[in-house]
Parts: structure tokens; sequence; C-alpha cells
């Protein structure tokens, strides 16, 4: 079972949609005890990062979600659910975030936001979400706040909108991505479809 985190941020029953697609059983909770029995985690997520922060530590599964990554199980964490993985957000004063990697979320300046619609990643060789697709597929994004950089062995792709950005990211089992794969047709099944194999003999 792959267990989608509710902590009250929406766009969950598209999610889980497009995971049963490509053939996932999948489980929309807020509960500890059903994420911590999950085979693998999925963190979606639209709005406020430090919102979605006071939900997961008012659920009690602040922790549960950092051990399940200590623990080797595979974890996916999707807009928002990426930009928590960072230690903190400029979308506040004291916006803290799960400190799963190093590096702060930044607000895009003298750009238009949302950075909204489709858009090219740049691909790192060897990430297995990217197993199958061509090179430099097209992504939908919609977002205000992004990851300006990481080290390059965290950095699965990297995006252009006047910055360029770190789009996805991997950390053994721990992936991320910015966009999102449930919006973006044939290619996001396809990266979904290559997470709920990850792993599987």
């Amino acid at each position: 079972m792959i267990a989608i985190v509710d902590y009250g941020a929406g766009n969950l029953r598209s999610v889980q949609k497009a995971l049963e697609r490509v053939g996932a059983d999948t489980e929309v909770t807020d509960q500890a005890a059903a994420i911590q029995k999950a085979r693998k985690i999925v963190l979606p997520g639209v709005g406020a990062m430090g919102a979605a922060m006071d939900r997961l530590k008012a659920l009690g599964i602040e922790d549960v979600l950092k051990r399940a990554i200590q623990d080797g199980v595979p974890f996916l964490g999707i807009c928002v659910g990426f930009q928590l993985l960072f230690e903190s957000s400029e979308e506040g004063e004291a916006t803290r975030g799960l400190g799963i990697l190093p590096g702060r979320v930044r607000r895009f300046t003298s750009l238009k936001v949302p950075h909204m619609g489709w858009n090219r990643l740049q691909t790192a060789a060897g990430c297995p979400l990217w197993e199958g697709l061509p090179a430099e597929p097209y992504v939908y994004f919609c977002h205000s706040y992004y990851v300006g950089s990481l080290r390059d062995d965290l950095t699965a792709a990297r995006t252009d909108y006047g910055v360029r950005f770190v789009s996805a990211v991997q950390k053994g089992n721990l992936f991320g991505v910015q966009f999102h794969p449930e919006k973006s047709q044939e290619v996001g099944l396809k990266i979904l479809e290559n997470f709920v194999r990850y792993g599987e003999a």
C-alpha cells in the first residue's frame, strides 16, 4: 500500500487517481499508524508551506515521516511536499521544513508568479524516476517558491524560469519534485509508474 499523506492541503484525489491508473494500491490517510505500515509514502500538497508544517505537527506525523525516510521507505514529495523536505522557507518569518535536505525555499522575484504551466526538465543521469522518458521532458508547474541550488549529488533535475532552479531531488529512497506529475499527462504518469516500481523485485 502507498500512503498518500492527508494534511488538508488538497489535490489528494488527483494524485490518488494518477497513482491508481499506473497500478498502485493507495490509501489517503492522516493516521500515523497507517503511514507507518505503508510500503511507500507520497507527500503531495498545494498552498502554504508554513500551514502544511503546522498541520503535520498537529497530526503527530512529522516525526513519523522523518523516521520512515531514515528507515529507507521510498518517499515522494510533490510541490509543497517537495518544499517541505528542506530546512526553511522565505514564506513567513519562521517557516521551517522537515529539514531532510539542506537549503532554503525562496520566492521568485521580478518574474510572473506563480510559475504556472509547462516547462522542461533538465534531468540528471541515474535517477530512477526518469527511466523511459524523452530528453528534457515537459511537465506541469504551479508554484511561487523555489529552491535555487543544491549539491549536484542530490539534484535530479533543474528547470529554467528566469532563474535556474532545482525541480527534482533524490537522496537514496527519497524523491521530491517541484512540478505536478499528476497534471503532467503521459510523462507524469510514467514518472509515477517509475516510483511505484522503484525497489520492487
